[in-house]
């Protein structure tokens, strides 16, 4: 998936997919690629390399625990030379390679079983007649600049469920249709869960600011 730095000042604009990065094409990637895919060890070997990086990151996002972090990108690269003949190019390879990496954590958790999302309602029966917030559009109170270590440290204090929409949705950019189908729950419960996220979020921002004297942190919590 997508993603930059955790950057949406411009409030009247639409905020392209991802927020931590992008992935721009990376050098020898396409070569490395078309010999991986007909056998050449070295070239996988290549593969990994350029890519263990980001698929450790997203996968210690999702997971919050180093170990299995460790476990599961190993997991991703065995199941990606199993697999990689199966690439078309019908989407960048680090797209196509992510996807099957969140594929492969989220079964992982489904065997620990973990309840990937709660099953509250998204708006309380109490609020039925008060107006209804879209719980999926961007949060300006968490726009701006944001120092990143504290944003990724933040992250992985996020509850389990929490921490999966957020980065499934904030960082690699998929649409809550496309969460709802991954997670198995509502696109409503997707919006919630996010909804809930970022609000934990801006106080654990909050709480980080006040212990460092942070003016961004202070800016973004606000």
């Amino acid at each position: 998936m997508h993603t930059q730095v955790y950057s949406m000042a411009q409030t009247n604009s639409t905020p392209p997919p991802g927020l931590f990065k992008r992935n721009p094409p990376i050098a020898g990637e396409a070569d490395a690629l078309e010999r991986a895919k007909n056998g050449d060890p070295d070239a996988f070997s290549k593969l990994y390399a350029l890519h263990k990086r980001r698929v450790y990151t997203l996968c210690l996002r999702m997971l919050g625990n180093v170990s299995e972090a460790e476990d599961m990108t190993q997991e991703a690269f065995l199941h990606l030379y199993r697999k990689l003949g199966s690439f078309r190019g019908e989407s960048a390879f680090s797209t196509w390679l992510h996807r099957l990496t969140v594929n492969l954590v989220l079964m992982h958790l489904r065997k620990k079983g973990l309840q990937l999302v709660s099953l509250e309602e998204t708006i309380n029966p109490s609020e039925e007649d008060a107006p209804k917030r879209d719980f999926g559009s961007r949060d300006p109170r968490l726009s701006g600049s944001v120092d990143r270590v504290a944003l990724e440290r933040a992250v992985g204090t996020l509850p389990p469920g929490y921490r999966l929409v957020f980065v499934l949705h904030d960082v690699e950019g998929y649409e809550h249709n496309e969460i709802a189908e991954m997670l198995e729950c509502s696109t409503g419960n997707s919006k919630s869960q996010l909804h809930k996220a970022r609000l934990k979020l801006r106080e654990i921002l909050r709480q980080q600011e006040q212990a460092a004297g942070s003016p961004k942190l202070q800016e973004a919590a606000q």
